[in-house]
């Protein structure tokens, strides 16, 4: 299999982003990559072109840059070479740690939409942080759509229940509807609708709405929400647990020497806690709608980050899950038109 990547892209970039390509290039026997980006800079970090290709890109998107002009402007760039290689059927996927609108521009107005899919939606991996099965799950839309409709957030969970089958391998995901309570009335009229949706599709095992302050308990396999709450709650989320490592180191440190002993008998504790939080291990966020795997990492991911996004990348392209979807929004064509159809009529 064959990924396009930005090399441009990130905090870091070229340096950590070419790292981690290298580190992934040594795990995964039959990956090969493409290289967009500035020939020379990338060449001062390359310690080995196996299996590595590098393509010039004259320009760079950069992280201000508005990203629909940016696309349409910016023919050059890192971002847009790439993806064209995927449209074109020169790569397998498109990864990228740059500029998040025009990635996903890139992966809309490029790459296409999946026939059938009205809006893709962004979705990251989660970790579950208690019980014994302790584990992950999937959210979306976690920020490609603020404006959503009740049509797209159906999609959204149809997506994450493919997602969930056929990259995580959970048997029957439990797709759960993020909401402000559990019982089925909750919410504003749209996400009662959503939730009625839901409930009447014998294709999707919907457990009902779920709540915020469980999610990282396991609440569910698959969480739907809009665009503007998922990336809320994953920023919430994000900022917690940072804020909360700091709260624990700061009062060690102001604990005297008994706080400064116990945090040392305590050390590997802790290192777990901040593992189990990690969510970077996980990947990348992927756009899930369009006709190949779009993958983003944050920004300010290094080469460990890149090289787990890389595996994560690999695993989907094995499962198979866009053809499986596509199959299935073909077979199920009609089903899903009578659902649009009932939608704009209200009914």
């Amino acid at each position: 299999m064959k990924i396009a990547v930005d090399a441009m892209g990130g905090d870091y970039a070229p340096k950590e982003i070419i790292k981690g390509i290298e580190l992934a290039r040594d795990a995964y026997s039959n990956v090969e990559f493409q290289l967009f980006g500035k020939t020379d800079e990338i060449k001062q970090f390359l310690q080995n072109d196996s299996r590595i290709q590098i393509i010039q890109a004259d320009e760079v998107i950069e992280m201000g840059d508005e990203p629909v002009k940016a696309v349409r402007t910016k023919k050059q760039s890192s971002i847009v070479l790439a993806a064209t290689a995927v449209k074109e059927g020169e790569a397998d996927a498109f990864f990228s740690a740059g500029n998040t609108g025009a990635i996903l521009a890139a992966g809309l107005f490029i790459i296409g939409r999946i026939k059938g899919i009205d809006r893709p939606g962004l979705t990251t991996t989660l970790p579950v942080v208690t019980g014994k099965d302790a584990g992950k799950f999937v959210m979306i839309d976690v920020g490609a759509n603020a404006d959503t409709k009740v049509l797209n957030v159906y999609q959204y969970a149809l997506m994450g229940k493919y997602y969930a089958q056929n990259v995580h391998k959970v048997a029957n995901p439990k797709v759960g509807l993020l909401n402000n309570g559990t019982e089925a009335d909750k919410g504003d009229m749209n996400h009662r609708k959503v939730h009625d949706l839901l409930a009447a599709d014998k294709d999707i095992n919907f457990i009902g709405n779920v709540e915020s302050r469980e999610l990282l308990n396991g609440a569910a396999d698959v969480v739907v929400t809009d665009g503007f709450t998922g990336n809320a709650v994953l920023k919430s989320i994000e900022g917690t647990a940072l804020s909360m490592l700091k709260l624990i180191k700061s009062s060690i440190l102001s604990g005297g020497t008994k706080a400064k002993f116990g945090a040392l008998m305590l050390k590997n504790t802790f290192g777990d806690i901040a593992s189990s939080m990690d969510y970077s291990k996980y990947g990348g966020a992927v756009l899930l709608g369009v006709k190949a795997p779009v993958v983003k990492t944050h920004g300010s991911s290094k080469a460990p980050t890149v090289k787990n996004t890389i595996g994560q990348i690999r695993e989907i392209i094995d499962s198979h899950m866009i053809a499986d979807l596509n199959t299935y929004l073909t077979d199920h064509a009609d089903d899903l038109k009578q659902i649009k159809d009932s939608i704009k009529s209200g009914k």
